[in-house]
């Protein structure tokens, strides 16, 4: 007698053999289906688990939205960079920059670009952000404006609809960017005016389907109580550069902090629920720009450490773990950064 839940194993294998009957030299199963969770769960011998997805109901078009960096311009995210090299030395095997810097409290955060493609603004600030916590030992502490860096920087791409990662380091040296809290919060010069949303899981806020414009720049502070004006309320960095190979990226972490990179999102990247992420089964959806803060070894497995910005209840608490060494999904040859002034 079979017991249910091999029924129901057996079904979705059947399913999955269906989808690949006409090729068997690729692997190719519906994103965000049970056959896909199972065959990550139960047939890829993989390091990590997949689970249910409130992009369940989303249309295509919507996901591809959120994903901020253009996959066309993946291969050279970095290109023209200067490269800062670091001289060697012994890191620990695991290393979080939360627990190193426990003074800086923007490093504990996970943000959330709501319905907006702005993955590649937030990562910047909330990198920036912590950088400047960091350099000054946990003494500032200043909460970077998405809102400003999304729609002020028009050299950075566009807006809601992506930008490049490499530009808004450019405008944080060269413009600026002012302080800003989430939103609702009314915290510093400009909060996000992009109301959370919910990115995979049911709960109470609404759903992120549809398309946000991105906000017209303003020049001024738009948080009633806050008095400073916007022109003296500025944070600049005084310098722009990537770094090379896995040693460099680590020590770059130890020594200065958070970086922002940009990985590949494949189908499969939907479903992540926790362990090391690797890409399994499924087509690229676009490009995605997150925050590197740490690094470590899970069952054998070297990982990087990665802030999401689809709000805590995403994920590993809003953050995932994902291959490290192998440049997987683009993840090491995307990494932008820069020191504050």
């Amino acid at each position: 007698m079979f017991h249910s839940n091999s029924i129901i194993n057996c079904l979705m294998l059947i399913s999955f053999c269906a989808v690949n009957a006409l090729n068997h030299d690729e692997i190719y199963i519906n994103p965000l289906s049970k056959s896909m969770i199972f065959y990550i769960n139960e047939k890829a011998n993989t390091t990590w688990k997949a689970g249910p997805s409130k992009f369940d109901d989303w249309s295509m078009a919507s996901i591809k939205r959120l994903m901020g960096v253009p996959l066309s311009h993946m291969g050279h995210v970095n290109s023209n960079l200067d490269v800062v090299t670091h001289d060697y030395q012994d890191l620990p095997d695991n290393f979080d920059s939360r627990e190193q810097w426990p003074n800086c409290p923007t490093l504990k955060e996970v943000r959330d670009q709501g319905n907006c493609g702005s993955c590649w603004a937030i990562s910047a600030v909330e990198a920036m952000s912590d950088r400047i916590c960091v350099a000054s030992s946990g003494q500032t502490n200043t909460h970077l404006s998405t809102e400003d860096m999304v729609s002020c920087c028009h050299v950075c791409g566009m807006g809601c609809n992506g930008g490049y990662p490499q530009m808004a380091w450019e405008f944080f040296k060269h413009s600026g960017v002012c302080s800003g809290g989430n939103y609702g919060s009314n915290e510093g010069c400009k909060s996000y005016s992009i109301a959370e949303c919910e990115h995979h899981v049911n709960g109470t806020r609404p759903p992120c389907q549809g398309e946000t414009k991105t906000p017209k720049c303003k020049s001024v502070c738009t948080n009633t109580d806050y008095n400073v004006p916007y022109s003296k309320d500025k944070n600049f960095g005084q310098n722009v550069y990537t770094v090379h190979s896995e040693d460099q990226i680590r020590t770059e972490l130890f020594k200065n902090g958070p970086v922002q990179t940009a990985f590949t999102v494949y189908e499969d990247f939907l479903s992540y629920k926790s362990g090391v992420y690797q890409h399994t089964t499924g087509n690229a959806l676009g490009g995605h720009a997150v925050k590197m803060i740490g690094y470590g070894i899970e069952n054998d497995v070297p990982y990087w450490l990665i802030v999401n910005s689809w709000n805590t209840d995403w994920g590993e608490n809003g953050t995932f773990k994902i291959l490290r060494g192998k440049n997987e999904c683009g993840i090491e040859e995307g990494v932008v950064a820069g020191l504050p002034k």
